[in-house]
């Protein structure tokens, strides 16, 4: 026993003069030791699609919506509490939280996710990752996607903003703006290497992976920023042609048993992907119910279209004065925040109110009924000698059904989740291909075919298609309307296409937003915040601001 002790009292000597057992290697994820394998770049390029959908979800009540598509032609804010758009003068400042958001969206989350892939890719130590060049290729072309994403985004937003295409080791305060077509210029360049090195199509497993057609029709966009026509037709060109994509004009998913058409199934919950047989998707942003990752950490739900979208109806009082509404599955709890206008609602279909699908009442709701039981109204239509005496401007109104989707878990029993669906988001798909590749006819003079692409869109509506004579870019913007309406950043196509501010002034819905917008609210005002940190150099405010 006296042996084994002093045994012991020597090892604990030993082992206690050992440096080596006491030193401590923490793991801290960076750059430096995340990008080192090609389950790095992975985390990297998933962390982009995770900030790319934050563009529609991150900020309650400054999201996407609110910002990028009301107060234009078609979409008003409903909402009596928030100010967005109403008044644009008192609203759009460079202290503006919408302003500030995405400016740091973009320069704090996007495009250092994207640059750092991009440039850790390239570095010399990391070239035995790859099995060949095109595997890296791949990698580079998905980040490179984002980043000119989010170039096209600002440059549609504030006009002529910083170009930011590496990392920084540490703090940088001299940034200068580069002029807007500048911009237009590197994103096109971004987007010419993605084309030709994004895969034509992913598994299902990979849905909502950047595929070739969608940095093909970013950069028909682009181009057509850039007055470059003929290679705008040629990039739409490559996706129309490809095989791969068509309009849907039978019903398919997951109710095509069920009431309805097929522009409505489009839309449903589980239909936005490919692999449902909708083959008119392009790029899609991802939720999925219950899983982590799968929604946005800001609304612990899902997306939040539903709740933006639909009117403030259990609001609504029957004509004994008491509550008529109780929240239902098909339409959440909306809060109205965006109000179709009266020129998107009856204007935009009087000459096809009855044939156009898109205004079929799967599309376009435009009846009530009383949904709560302890209403002497159950049961019943709300009429307009109902309500004449209520808000129709934020708890009652027609609604775009393209928003309604499948209620996620956290809304079952929670009214104020109740808004949020577990419903993807189509951001690109083919029907807008074809308006991209119209517009670009209609500006080299080919009225004929810009018809004709605009016509592939109505015939699937079964519209009366528009003759050539009648193309100009008004009817295009509102044939946009038409078929994008809750898809499309309205505010962004109206800025590309430099009609916001005439078109504001002759189709908003509230006096005070028509009078209100001056000319150069066309682009958003730079940040203050961003001014003022710039210390190094002088960031150049917009005119007017």
């Amino acid at each position: 026993m006296k042996t084994t002790l002093y045994t012991l009292f020597i090892t604990w000597i030993f082992l206690s003069c050992n440096n080596d057992l006491l030193r401590e290697d923490p793991l801290i994820l960076n750059s430096d030791n995340v990008l080192v394998s090609k389950q790095g770049f992975q985390n990297y390029i998933t962390a982009l699609h995770y900030g790319a959908r934050d563009e529609l979800v991150k900020y309650d009540y400054l999201p996407w919506y609110m910002n990028l598509q009301v107060g234009t032609d078609v979409i008003n804010n409903g909402e009596k509490a928030t100010p967005n758009f109403k008044n644009w003068e008192t609203f759009l400042t460079p202290v503006a939280a919408c302003v500030e958001r995405y400016w740091h969206w973009a320069y704090a989350d996007m495009l250092p996710r994207a640059n750092a892939v991009i440039v850790y890719a390239n570095k010399v130590e990391n070239e035995g990752i790859w099995d060949n060049e095109a595997e890296k290729n791949a990698v580079i072309a998905e980040a490179k996607f984002f980043r000119a994403y989010v170039h096209n985004l600002l440059a549609n937003l504030y006009g002529g903003v910083p170009i930011v295409d590496t990392i920084f080791s540490g703090p940088k305060v001299d940034f200068v703006r580069n002029s807007r077509k500048e911009v237009y210029e590197f994103a096109k360049e971004d987007l010419e290497f993605a084309t030709q090195w994004l895969p034509p199509t992913v598994s299902k497993e990979n849905e909502g992976r950047i595929v070739k057609a969608a940095a093909d029709h970013l950069l028909t966009e682009v181009y057509l920023s850039l007055e470059q026509y003929d290679q705008a037709i040629e990039s739409a060109s490559r996706i129309i042609n490809s095989g791969l994509y068509k309009l849907m004009t039978e019903r398919f998913g997951v109710d095509a048993d069920k009431p309805g058409d097929v522009f409505s199934d489009l839309f449903k919950t589980g239909n936005h992907n490919r692999s449902s047989g909708n083959m008119e998707s392009i790029y899609v942003w991802q939720f999925e119910d219950q899983i982590p990752g799968g929604y946005s950490t800001t609304f612990q739900g899902g997306n939040p279209t539903l709740r933006y979208w639909v009117p403030f109806y259990v609001n609504v009082k029957d004509p004994d004065g008491k509550p008529g509404m109780i929240v239902a599955d098909s339409l959440g709890r909306g809060v109205g925040l965006c109000r179709p206008t009266n020129y998107f609602l009856y204007d935009l279909w009087k000459d096809n109110w009855d044939n156009d699908m898109r205004n079929s009442s799967y599309n376009i709701r435009r009846t009530y009924y009383y949904n709560n039981p302890a209403s002497a109204y159950f049961g019943q239509q709300v009429k307009k000698e109902h309500i004449q005496n209520q808000d129709t401007f934020q708890m009652i109104y027609p609604t775009i059904r393209k928003v309604e989707g499948k209620i996620g878990w956290l809304g079952r029993d929670n009214p104020v989740r109740a808004g949020l669906t577990s419903s993807d988001f189509i951001v690109y798909r083919l029907a807008e291909t074809y308006l991209l590749r119209a517009e670009a006819y209609l500006k080299k003079g080919d009225l004929l075919s810009a018809a004709a692409d605009i016509n592939q869109v109505r015939v699937r509506a079964h519209a009366k298609p528009v003759e050539p004579g009648e193309v100009d870019l008004d009817y295009i913007l509102d044939e946009r309307a038409r078929e994008l309406i809750a898809e499309e950043p309205r505010h962004r196509t109206l800025v590309r296409t430099g009609k916001l501010v005439e078109r504001v002034r002759k189709h908003a819905m509230l006096d005070e937003t028509r009078t209100t917008i001056q000319d150069h609210h066309e682009f958003w005002p730079i940040p203050q915040v961003a001014i003022d940190a710039n210390i190094g150099a002088k960031l150049e405010q917009n005119p007017g601001y």
